[in-house]
């Protein structure tokens, strides 16, 4: 089984094989050259690092362009210029391939738990279910490539921005120590061809890989007057929102915030958040870039939670979700109990940009940049690094197989609120989206 460390070798392996079996004709090689162009000149203005962490961007921009000469295939083309940024290994620039026109569903979600990979959800009725796939079983090679935390996030952004598969090879072990090997076969979606990456297309299509159908609105569930347990999924709420829970929380003696799977979101509402938490503006990072800026603060809150609080995390927290819990950390606001999280915590901006051609049509696509590093109160960066929980507290492969939560349960108890494994495990019940 191979390891691999860059984007660019899982993207010479993997789309060559869809893609190569079209031949790049000279317009769409032209296309290629003409989009890394632009990409290039977009990340040397506004990037945030002007010596681009210690990449040589003018050689790297140089390398692709040959390779971009030489490819026999659009999608090996289109797979250098995301090489060339995935050299600045920095989780918030990339390339925004043109969209491929399809969704696929392989059936099933998957996780890094500690440092191993799981299945955690199964979708019913699907090609992964009828071949037996459950959660709890362990992944352990993808298509041929071991799966590592450092790793994931960029097959994922193969297999779902840049090139789905109509399939994936996965290399399992159950609970019990078995091994097989199964082909979960994809169902495909036709969607709609998007039109203009800007604004929230262009968001739409990158929490497609990020946080893949998850529902953005807050959840919450009472244990009395002495536990409410708040599930956020995505910081995209509006103030009242955050508001509405927070009010909610504040009738309660305790509240844990469930950031587990929470991919990030609007830096607004992080501030809200944060600002819900305390009676005084808080710091929240240093923004550092190109100019001086303005450090991100905590917006004021006209109702506040004074009570205990829990933060929950795991691998798949990212970004803002990891800057609010170690924020409780830092300020010893709260308890953050989990797995370690993502260490993808930058400020990035997108830009969309179009090609057209003497035929009147147009190729849209798209490249983020970060044009922040965001510095915590420690004068450290989360990028890499991620937040460290105060005590770990993982699922095993038994407990993702039974559907229990044995890290909420723990948390509640810590609180003093008794409830079992099997119960909090269905305290916020996932729903699949439907099938178009």
């Amino acid at each position: 089984m191979k390891n691999i460390g860059m984007i660019a070798a899982i993207m010479l392996s993997i789309v060559c094989r869809l893609w190569c079996q079209q031949p790049i004709s000279g317009l769409d090689r032209d296309r290629a050259q003409g989009m890394l162009m632009v990409v290039s000149a977009e990340v040397t203005k506004h990037y945030y690092d002007r010596n681009f962490r210690g990449v040589k961007w003018d050689a790297r921009v140089e390398e692709a362009k040959q390779k971009i000469g030489k490819a026999d295939s659009l999608g090996m083309a289109l797979s250098h210029i995301a090489g060339a940024l995935d050299a600045l290994n920095d989780s918030h620039t990339f390339f925004v391939p043109p969209q491929h026109g399809v969704r696929v569903d392989y059936g099933f979600q998957f996780q890094i738990v500690g440092q191993q990979c799981f299945v955690t959800r199964v979708r019913p009725k699907s090609d992964a279910e009828t071949k037996g796939i459950k959660s709890g079983d362990q992944i352990l090679g993808i298509n041929g490539y071991s799966v590592n935390r450092d790793d994931l996030w960029k097959m994922q952004y193969v297999f779902s921005l840049f090139r789905p598969q109509p399939q994936l090879h996965l290399e399992l072990q159950d609970p019990s120590g078995g091994q097989r090997t199964v082909d979960a076969v994809a169902k495909v979606h036709q969607q709609k061809q998007v039109t203009d990456l800007t604004g929230a297309e262009f968001w739409d299509v990158v929490r497609q890989w990020e946080a893949e159908d998850n529902k953005a609105r807050p959840r919450s569930i009472e244990f009395g007057d002495q536990l409410l347990v708040v599930k956020l999924p995505g910081f995209q709420s509006f103030q009242d929102e955050v508001g509405r829970e927070i009010s909610k929380a504040a009738k309660h003696q305790n509240l844990i915030i469930d950031l587990r799977g929470n991919p990030g979101g609007s830096i607004e509402t992080l501030k809200f958040w944060v600002g819900a938490m305390f009676e005084q503006e808080v710091k929240i990072a240093d923004r550092v870039g190109r100019k001086k800026l303005p450090p991100e603060t905590s917006k004021a809150m006209h109702t506040h939670f004074n009570g205990r609080l829990v933060v929950l995390i795991d691998s798949a927290s990212a970004s803002a979700a990891e800057l609010f819990a170690r924020v409780m950390q830092l300020e010893k606001r709260g308890i953050v109990i989990g797995d370690r999280s993502s260490g993808s915590v930058m400020e990035a901006k997108h830009y969309s940009e179009q090609m057209g051609s003497g035929d009147g049509t147009y190729v849209f696509y798209g490249v983020s940049i970060t044009e922040s590093d965001l510095v915590m109160a420690d004068g450290k960066s989360l990028e890499h690094v991620g937040v460290t929980p105060d005590e770990i507290a993982l699922p095993t492969a038994q407990d993702l197989a039974a559907g229990r939560d044995p890290v909420l349960a723990h948390a509640a108890e810590l609180l003093g609120v008794k409830i079992t494994p099997q119960e909090a495990g269905k305290a916020f019940p996932y729903e699949w989206p439907q099938e178009n």
